[in-house]
C-alpha cells in the first residue's frame, strides 16, 4: 500500500515533501498534491515534512478522506510530477484552512 495525500493538503499545497522523496512520486494538481500510489515505495519520508499532516498511509487514512485513496490513483498519472520546493498555496493565496503543525 501506498501514501494517500488527503483533505488538508487541499488550497495549501505546501511542497516540503516532495524534496525528500527518494523515488519522485508526487504529481501536483491545480490545488492539491497527489502521490502516485505504483511508485511510492512507503519510506514514510515525507509524513512528517507536511507542514499541514496531510499525508497518511492508505491503510491509516481517515475515513472521512477514504474517498482521497482512489482520488490520488486517478489523478497522480494524469498530472505532471513535481520534484522541487514551490511557494505554497498558503503563502501566496492565503486560502489554506488546515493548520500548521
Amino acid at each position: 500500500m501506498a501514501h494517500v495525500v488527503a483533505e488538508p493538503c487541499f488550497n495549501c499545497k505546501y511542497t516540503d515533501c516532495v524534496v525528500v522523496c527518494p523515488v519522485e512520486c508526487f504529481y501536483e494538481g491545480e490545488a492539491i498534491l497527489f502521490i502516485h500510489p505504483d511508485e511510492c515505495i512507503d519510506c514514510e519520508a515525507c509524513v512528517p515534512e507536511c507542514p499541514v499532516a496531510a499525508i497518511f498511509h492508505a491503510d491509516n487514512l481517515p475515513e472521512e478522506w477514504a474517498g482521497y485513496k482512489d482520488l490520488n490513483a486517478e489523478m497522480a498519472p494524469q498530472c505532471p510530477g513535481i520534484t522541487e520546493q514551490k511557494t505554497s498555496m498558503a503563502e501566496t493565496h492565503g486560502q489554506c484552512t488546515a493548520p500548521k503543525r
